[in-house]
């Protein structure tokens, strides 16, 4: 029964027969045939179908009602039993960025799962915030403001962020000496969400100025846009957790120190504290406590 259930959230979720099958692991006309089995069994049909997408019907709309809220009671009913003996079980769905997830936090998450073999954890890496509710996801882990303010938040890392570049190119180019010499300069440009291209904010007191900065190279992998600086191509605006071997190598160093970037805190954020989990719970007190704040 539970296994209808989660999988008509799923087929809900991604409004999509062949995302739900890439979901599960299964191919489309299995999904498919159980989707046909379980309208068969109710004697109703659940979703209208076309060639690329699903969309529920009103007794769709009413089965993923109690669906979801189904799981949610034999989640708690399971948990609770569980806690009672001290282990943590269950799943928790986590967000967050290419080159930080894969090299800080999916190491976090290793030894997260050494220490709680039961719980499974699912972490996707995606450039782009992801909306939490809409995808099923228990938490993100991300860099800067958040994305939604009615969302719960854990401060886990301040995070200053610099210009950099590499000694060759700073001397064949001349280190610059004020915000203008920026527009003499090659800037190397990481694309990140929405932000505007180009377009670099620096903090003087209360007040900030904003650089339009021009370059050959840009790219939305903030690894291919260190990669380039290293090579001397360019300046570089990279943050501090990023930037500290490269430093005290030499193979890098800041320019224009005296003009402060805004910071680009790292923050876990929720969708609610009043539905999670004791393994939800359990996670974030565990990144809290890894990170350095």
């Amino acid at each position: 029964m539970t296994s209808e259930l989660s999988f008509f959230v799923l087929l809900a979720r991604h409004a999509s027969l062949s995302a739900a099958a890439r979901a599960l692991d299964i191919t489309p006309p299995a999904a498919t045939k159980r989707l046909a089995q379980l309208e068969n069994r109710l004697g109703v049909r659940l979703v209208n179908r076309t060639t690329r997408s699903v969309s529920l019907t009103p007794e769709g709309e009413i089965y993923l009602e109690h669906a979801k809220r189904l799981l949610a009671q034999i989640a708690a009913m399971e948990e609770a039993v569980t806690s009672q003996a001290g282990k943590l079980v269950g799943q928790i769905t986590v967000n967050t960025t290419l080159g930080f997830g894969r090299t800080v936090i999916a190491p976090l998450v290793s030894k997260f799962a050494t220490l709680h073999p039961a719980v499974e954890v699912q972490l996707s890496l995606t450039d782009k915030p992801l909306d939490l509710v809409e995808n099923g996801i228990d938490m993100a882990i991300r860099f800067g403001a958040l994305p939604d303010q009615r969302l719960n938040a854990r401060r886990l890392m301040s995070n200053q962020r610099f210009l950099c570049a590499a000694p060759r190119y700073l001397e064949k180019k001349g280190v610059p000496q004020c915000l203008d010499d920026l527009h003499q300069h090659n800037c190397i440009i990481h694309r990140q969400n929405e932000d505007a291209y180009g377009i670099w904010r620096f903090l003087l007191g209360e007040h900030s100025e904003i650089v339009k900065v021009s370059g050959n190279l840009s790219s939305n992998d903030g690894d291919v846009v260190l990669g380039w600086a290293l090579d001397g191509h360019g300046i570089l605006i990279r943050s501090e957790w990023d930037l500290k071997k490269y430093l005290a190598s030499g193979r890098l160093q800041v320019v224009l120190p005296e003009y402060p970037l805004p910071t680009a805190d790292l923050y876990l954020y929720y969708p609610s504290k009043s539905h999670q989990s004791a393994r939800a719970r359990a996670f974030i007190d565990f990144m809290v406590e890894q990170l350095p704040a």
